[in-house]
C-alpha cells in the first residue's frame, strides 16, 4: 500500500479564506462568533460563526450562483482554493476523485415557502398536492439547490474534477467516511490524486431549527458554516503532511466501542477535537487537546474537514510533528484521523 500524502488544502469558515490562518486563531483565543444574518429574521440574535463575503477573485459567478444553495457555493469556492494549493497539472485535476461531506442543502426560503404553501390541504401538507402544484409553484431550476448532492456537484462541474466521487450525508462523522474513501483509493493504487472534506451551514433557518427543537444548543452547540477540503495524492513533491490513516465509526459507536479512543501520549503528538466533540471531550478528560469547537463553532459536515485544517496547520508551524483529528457528530458516528510531518 502506498503513503498518502496531502498536497493542499482549503478552509473556507468565520476566519475568511486561508486555512494556514486557523491554528494561530484557535490557539490565540479568537472566534468568529456574532449575530448570524442568516438567522436574523427568524430567531433573533444567535450567536453563530458565518462566512464573511466572498471575494469576486475566488468566487463563483452569478449565474452560477442562481443554481446554488449556500453551502454548494462555499464547496465550489473550497474546492478552486484546494486545487490551486495543490498546484496539480490539469491531468491530476481532471482524474482526482471528490468526496464530499453534505449536509442539508440549505435553498432559498422564498422557493420553499412558496412550494409548501402550495402543498396544503385542508391545513395539512399533502404529499398529492406537493407532486403537483408545490413542485409546480416552483421555479424549475429549484431542484439545483434542494437536492443536498448538488453541493458536490455544482463544485465538481466548475472546477474540472472528473474522477469517481461521492457525497456523503453527514452530522458529523459522515465527512470522516468520504476522507477514509479517499485515504483508501489514493493508498491502494486505484487514483494518484483525491480530494475529500465538507460543506456546510448551520445557520439554515429550517437546519436550526431543527438542531434547536432537538435540544443541542442547550448542550453547547454554536451554529456555524463553512466548507473545508484536503487534497490528497500518492506524490511526496511538495506535500503539506502525511494522512496515515483514517478510521471512521458509525452511529452509536460509543455504546458498542467504549475504548474507542486512541491511545497516544507521545511528546510530538497533538489531539485536535472537532466539533461536535461532546462525547470525545468527556472521555479525554484532563488530557491535553487543542479543542477548535470554542473558536470554529459547529459547521455540521464541514466541521471535521475545518479540524483537519487546522491539524496541518500545526504540522507546518513546526508546533508538532503528528496531530490526531477527534470528531464526534451528533449523529453519534466517531471518526479519527492520524496526521504526520514530512519532514
Amino acid at each position: 500500500m502506498r503513503r498518502v500524502f496531502v498536497s493542499g488544502a482549503a478552509a473556507v469558515s468565520a476566519f475568511g479564506f486561508d486555512w494556514r490562518e486557523l491554528a494561530g486563531a484557535v490557539i490565540g483565543g479568537r472566534n468568529g462568533f456574532a449575530p448570524g444574518s442568516q438567522l436574523s429574521a427568524t430567531h433573533g440574535p444567535v450567536m453563530a460563526a458565518e462566512v464573511p463575503a466572498i471575494p469576486a477573485d475566488i468566487d463563483v459567478d452569478a449565474r452560477a450562483r442562481k443554481l446554488m444553495a449556500h453551502p454548494a457555493r462555499l464547496a465550489a469556492v473550497a474546492l478552486r482554493l484546494a486545487l490551486d494549493d495543490a498546484r496539480w497539472p490539469a491531468a491530476q485535476r481532471e482524474q482526482a476523485a471528490l468526496y464530499l461531506g453534505v449536509g442539508a442543502s440549505g435553498c432559498a426560503m422564498i422557493e420553499l415557502t412558496r412550494m409548501l404553501a402550495a402543498s396544503i390541504a385542508d391545513h395539512e401538507f399533502s404529499l398529492e398536492r406537493f407532486g403537483g402544484a408545490g413542485l409546480a409553484a416552483c421555479n424549475p431550476l429549484f431542484s439545483f439547490q434542494l437536492m443536498n448532492n448538488f453541493t458536490l456537484c455544482h463544485g465538481a462541474i466548475l472546477n474540472g474534477t472528473g474522477g469517481p466521487n461521492g457525497a456523503f450525508y453527514s452530522r458529523g462523522t459522515g465527512t470522516v467516511a468520504a476522507l477514509a474513501e479517499a485515504h483508501w483509493l489514493v493508498q491502494s493504487g486505484e487514483c494518484a490524486t483525491a480530494l475529500a472534506g465538507g460543506a456546510d451551514s448551520a445557520l439554515h433557518p429550517v437546519t436550526w431549527t431543527q438542531l434547536d427543537a432537538a435540544g443541542y444548543p442547550a448542550r453547547g452547540f454554536v451554529p456555524a458554516e463553512g466548507a473545508g477540503l484536503l487534497a490528497l495524492s500518492a506524490s511526496a513533491g511538495g506535500a503539506l503532511a502525511t494522512l496515515d490513516a483514517v478510521s471512521f465509526h458509525s452511529a452509536r459507536a460509543w455504546e458498542r466501542n467504549p475504548d474507542l479512543l486512541p491511545d497516544e501520549a507521545r511528546d510530538d503528538t497533538l489531539v485536535v477535537i472537532a466539533p461536535w466533540g461532546s462525547e470525545a471531550r468527556t472521555r479525554l478528560a484532563n488530557r491535553d487537546a487543542l479543542d477548535v469547537n470554542r473558536a470554529l463553532g459547529d459547521a455540521l459536515a464541514a466541521a471535521p474537514a475545518l479540524a483537519w485544517c487546522v491539524a496541518l496547520d500545526l504540522i507546518r508551524t513546526g508546533r508538532c510533528r503528528r496531530a490526531i483529528v477527534i470528531s464526534s457528530g451528533i449523529d453519534g458516528g466517531f471518526g479519527v484521523a492520524h496526521f504526520g510531518s514530512v519532514a
